[in-house]
């Protein structure tokens, strides 16, 4: 928005991560689940996870101090808090906020539990998030949740003052519209890539990649168990608490795995540039994942589950393969199918994926439809 010639204020917490702003004094303190608080620190901050007049305060001191045409809010749960809308909302700032998880329906954001896929919480008996401990697998976190989000419903903090959700796939549109959210509050802009920086590179390599983090929900047994299956090579590039289980279970089923670790930018689109094709297994509701769109950029065709959003990014057999997700014989197939296509062919899904992220996914455009939507909610609030 800045190349474009907007002046963005932010606005957030303090963190010592947080790159330097001038107006960082208006940002709220620290709120993080996983610090290491004292216990009166932790006492403290609770009440502000749930409604910070902090955030409150400080934000209408920022507008002030800017006068602000539009706020575009993003993941502001419970580090900011959703009290901010009701201030925006007194100063007749049209307001957007961008839905990167469903944390507006569900407590703990994913619709995942212990036992898979949930939607219990439908009927609005949100006590079941305390009850499966569904936030970090705690009681007292998973309360507090289960508080703001109780509090927050019945202020109408969201639907009350907030113009419109942006929702980045059309999954996620329509789930929110089943859990009875209104459908016209909400508006589908697509994420998007910045193809400056993916160069492409065409040529099949001979492992399946996948990148990201290496959790449960991903999918990562499935697609260990449906590689011994298939018989091709895997590759890992990512961390996370599944990865020491994921290697012993390569093992075991005799799957040349290879783990690379953590990887980013150059080293991560070498990878990716080296593959014959990337695998997205996952096996809970993703939005849009951007890692979809970056194998498509760097000339890759993408074996994705149909699952969340991940299903609308796929065209079968064009730009890759789509599967049944959580079934390893569907997935061992879908890996098949790659494995015997022509390095012709396999490169011709590449283009075609860079293709459509072209025609359909960039910056330029996603700038556009923000500032339509801008312009729309502007005329609105006159």
């Amino acid at each position: 928005m800045e190349e474009a010639g907007w002046q963005v204020i932010p606005f957030a917490m303090q963190h010592p991560d947080n790159l330097n702003s001038q107006w960082s004094d208006y940002f709220i303190d620290e709120i993080e689940f996983g610090a290491n608080y004292s216990l009166w620190d932790k006492l403290v901050r609770i009440p502000k996870i749930i409604y910070s007049f902090e955030a409150q305060r400080n934000l209408d001191a920022l507008i002030n101090k800017t006068s602000p045409n539009i706020c575009h809010a993003h993941n502001i749960y419970h580090h900011i808090s959703p009290s901010i809308f009701k201030t925006l909302k007194k100063h007749n700032i049209p307001t957007v906020l961008t839905l990167h998880d469903l944390k507006l329906a569900c407590p703990a954001y994913k619709m995942l539990t212990h036992d898979g896929i949930c939607e219990r919480c439908k009927q609005g008996n949100l006590f079941n998030v305390i009850k499966h401990k569904c936030v970090k697998n705690s009681a007292t976190v998973s309360s507090i949740a289960f508080m703001e989000t109780t509090l927050h419903r019945t202020l109408g903090s969201y639907v009350n003052n907030v113009d419109r959700f942006i929702v980045p796939s059309r999954f996620y549109l329509e789930k929110f519209v089943e859990w009875g959210f209104p459908r016209d509050q909400f508006i589908y802009i697509p994420n998007f890539v910045d193809l400056e920086k993916y160069k492409p590179n065409f040529s099949a390599g001979n492992k399946f990649l996948y990148f990201g983090r290496l959790g449960h929900e991903k999918g990562l047994t499935t697609l260990i168990e449906a590689a011994a299956i298939a018989k091709v090579q895997l590759v890992f590039a990512g961390t996370g608490p599944e990865e020491k289980s994921l290697q012993k279970l390569a093992r075991d089923l005799n799957v040349d795995a290879e783990f690379l670790g953590f990887l980013n930018g150059d080293n991560l689109y070498a990878a990716i540039r080296s593959s014959k094709c990337v695998v997205l297994p996952s096996e809970w509701y993703e939005n849009a994942p951007i890692s979809l769109m970056e194998a498509y950029a760097l000339g890759k065709p993408v074996i994705g589950a149909d699952i969340g959003g991940i299903q609308e990014l796929v065209i079968d057999k064009v730009t890759g393969v789509g599967f049944e997700s959580g079934s390893k014989e569907s997935l061992a197939n879908a890996l098949t199918y790659i494995n015997e296509r022509s390095n012709p062919q396999i490169e011709e899904m590449g283009k075609a994926g860079r293709n459509w992220v072209e025609s359909e996914f960039t910056a330029n455009l996603f700038r556009s439809r923000l500032v339509e939507l801008y312009n729309q909610l502007s005329v609105e609030s006159e």
